[in-house]
């Protein structure tokens, strides 16, 4: 339990007999609660701002990047390192998918790989995605958890 206005995630509980036998239900979404009105028992929420796991709705479709990432596993030609960056364009969501091809890999290959990448991805997950398979060692590298997700949307 955070005071009021500290940013959390949300949990909801249902201590009534009438609710599905849930204790506790974690939704994931970060926001603050504000103080109640002139009813103590009511609480103020403000606007969901974020997300405390890494997954992404993109028009609809809830979209998790180990989704991406067993794609890009299986896909000749490039390696392990990706990274997803959302952007807006004319209001719609807009996900690219930036791959880092093998050193070995010639530049004629790297056409058919963003193309077999973004067919697997439209048949396996749901969505169309842009893929670009930049040169080696071009992604950001981090010692502890990998960023994947470059969120470039306006607030």
């Amino acid at each position: 339990m955070l005071p009021d206005g500290e940013t959390g995630e949300l949990a909801l509980t249902s201590l009534t007999k009438e609710a599905m036998p849930v204790i506790r239900y974690r939704t994931r979404d970060l926001t603050a609660l504000r103080p109640g009105t002139a009813r103590p028992a009511f609480r103020r929420m403000d606007r969901v701002t974020g997300r405390s796991d890494d997954m992404i709705i993109l028009r609809g479709v809830n979209v998790f990047p180990t989704q991406i990432e067993e794609i890009v596993l299986v896909t000749d030609g490039v390696a392990p390192h990706f990274q997803l960056r959302l952007t807006r364009q004319d209001r719609m969501d807009e996900l690219t998918v930036l791959v880092e091809a093998r050193t070995d890999t010639p530049a004629g290959r790297r056409d058919s790989a963003a193309t077999e990448i973004a067919s697997r991805v439209k048949d396996g997950v749901g969505i169309n995605v842009a893929v670009e398979v930049v040169d080696p060692e071009t992604l950001e590298r981090s010692v502890g958890k990998m960023r994947r997700v470059i969120d470039q949307r306006p607030r």
